[in-house]
């Protein structure tokens, strides 16, 4: 679920946890030889560079190791409380939050991981205390009101748990969230009257949720209204978020299987909550903070398949693609998001340059799901990037053939088979897919480079190609590449002075491209500047390896330019 005013919250909470670690600059000093002080300052330093990497077992490691020198150091407990949670070592890192307490009773980070800790032995009470020693603030008090609600449940206490959830409307922009717990916690009371009335409720707020649609259809079926279940997950049966959840659950109805609650606990409801919060948190800097929220997920609920799915997407983000992979790794085949995790383990080993390897998965997993759309795209990326391309267009292909119509939201797929078409040499097909995609979305401005590019370099529809590059270069300023097409587009048609201009340009945006080197070359001999235009050459022949490219750049060395024949 996510909403602007929860996601203004939670981001800013994210900055005012890792400030309060980052900000302490102490380092350690309890070591006694200056050998040992030494070995604790490379060792902290070490731990800050593993922590500015989002490498959190590393950092935990370090961390830990640098406290020993200065146990009662409180920048170093915070550092290893937070990095030892967001490792997923939740048990470590409640006795490290036990000696926090000691100097920052209030501290944000320790009694969570102390609640966490106390729902895990089913302790509600102690959980509750914990909760309420926390310091306050408005992203506190949203995690805060959805642990606290859900430690009364676990003490049987449904009504103090509603009261507390009630906490959350003051803060604005949570309805969906607050109706969603409410309806959670109604059901696992057997309130099944209200829980229905909450669950419509938070389906009116956020009704493409996976985690509600499950939750309710489950309680459908349970209920004994398989119909309205069947007619509920029809709705999202083209989702593909809800895809896996839809399928496995049709299959259920079929065989008359009356499933468990989504949350058959207080301390799975702990975890969805913590789930919740954790999936909000999709910026760059919110990053650490939502993985240790998925930590903490994970360890009350350690088979919650999507927070899995989350975690590896956030560990993606911030490219640690082995990591993703291991996550991904870990949900079982049994799970109904075993599939996207192969196909996503696939997409993160092209990532890390194991080409071959993606290939093979791929080629595999489509021919297990020949109707995956999904799949035969990222069948499609991964030749692309091995740079098959015939094989990367027949990939693209058959993901074209299976859209169940050509939207707006199609336009990656041609304009991927139009790269992979061009790059196989085919260009009149290239060319349609190209425009198709422009098409379909008009302004996106590597399809407008791309086309426009391509025009210019045959020479042809010049002034539709500079229109073209000029629109992707005010659509995107900042990408080199777009602004040396833009120049190259005035030198093809005579523009030396103007060509120039602008590949200076693009050679300040992307340093070092023989390719832009070599046209500012080419643009500063055009107006008379041949010096320059030898310190460019010689700059491309450098960067570049490409062999017909270097034979290209020698002969202007040591001949010069002869005036180009004018495009158009």
């Amino acid at each position: 679920m996510r909403h602007l005013y929860l996601k203004a919250l939670l981001t800013a909470a994210a900055a005012l946890t890792l400030c309060a670690c980052a900000n302490a600059e102490t380092v350690p000093s309890g070591a006694t030889s200056a050998s040992a002080q030494a070995d604790a300052y490379g060792t902290y330093l070490a731990g800050r560079l593993a922590a500015n990497e989002h490498d959190m077992p590393e950092a935990a490691k370090l961390y830990q190791r640098t406290l020993s020198y200065d146990p009662d150091n409180p920048d170093l407990l915070n550092r290893a409380l937070l990095y030892t949670a967001a490792a997923g070592d939740l048990d470590a890192a409640a006795k490290l939050a036990e000696r926090v307490v000691v100097t920052t009773p209030d501290d944000r980070v320790a009694r969570l991981a102390l609640a966490v800790a106390a729902i895990k032995l089913h302790d509600f009470s102690e959980a509750r205390e914990q909760l309420n020693k926390s310091g306050k603030g408005p992203f506190t008090a949203l995690t805060l009101s959805l642990l606290e609600a859900w430690s009364a449940e676990g003490e049987g206490k449904t009504d103090a748990a509603l009261a507390a959830l009630n906490d959350l409307i003051s803060e604005g922009g949570t309805a969906a969230l607050q109706a969603y717990h409410r309806a959670l916690i109604l059901d696992l009371a057997g309130r099944n009257t209200d829980a229905d009335a909450a669950y419509k409720a938070a389906l009116a707020e956020a009704g493409n949720s996976p985690r509600m649609v499950e939750a309710y259809g489950r309680f459908l079926e349970r209920t004994g209204r398989a119909a309205d279940a069947r007619a509920l997950y029809a709705k999202f049966n083209a989702d593909p978020a809800l895809g896996p959840v839809v399928a496995l659950a049709n299959a259920r109805i079929a065989e008359a299987k009356a499933p468990e609650r989504l949350v058959a606990s207080a301390q799975d409801g702990a975890a969805e909550a913590l789930f919740d919060i954790a999936a909000s948190l999709s910026d760059e800097a919110s990053s650490d903070v939502a993985i240790l929220y998925l930590r903490c997920t994970l360890y009350l609920s350690p088979d919650f398949d999507l927070a899995k799915i989350v975690l590896a997407d956030r560990f993606e983000a911030m490219r640690k693609f082995d990591d993703a992979i291991a996550v991904f790794q870990s949900i079982p085949q049994s799970s109904p998001y075993a599939f996207p995790a192969a196909v996503q383990i696939a997409v993160d080993e092209s990532r890390l340059d194991h080409n071959d390897l993606a290939m093979q998965q791929l080629a595999a997993l489509s021919a297990q799901h020949p109707n995956d759309i999904t799949t035969w795209t990222a069948l499609g990326d991964a030749y692309r990037s091995a740079e098959k391309y015939e094989q990367a267009a027949d990939a693209y292909d058959h993901a074209i053939k299976l859209l169940p119509s050509v939207t707006a939201k199609a336009w990656p797929l041609f304009y991927a088979r139009g790269v992979a078409e061009e790059r196989s040499k085919k260009w009149d097909a290239a060319e349609k897919d190209l425009q198709q995609a422009l098409k379909l979305s008009p302004d996106q401005p590597q399809v407008l480079n791309y086309l426009g590019y391509s025009w210019v370099d045959q020479g042809r529809n010049l002034p539709a190609a500079l229109t073209m590059l000029e629109k992707a270069r005010s659509l995107d300023p900042n990408d080199g590449y777009i602004v040396d097409s833009v120049g190259w587009a005035y030198f093809r048609i005579g523009r030396y002075q103007d060509a120039a201009k602008t590949l200076e340009q693009a050679v300040l945006l992307v340093p070092g491209d023989p390719t832009i080197n070599e046209h500012l070359g080419d643009a500063y001999w055009m107006t008379g500047r041949k010096l320059d235009a030898h310190f460019q050459w010689s700059h491309a022949l450098a960067f570049g390896d490409d062999a017909k490219q270097k034979a290209e750049l020698e002969k202007k060395l040591q001949s010069g330019l002869t005036a180009p024949t004018r495009a158009g």
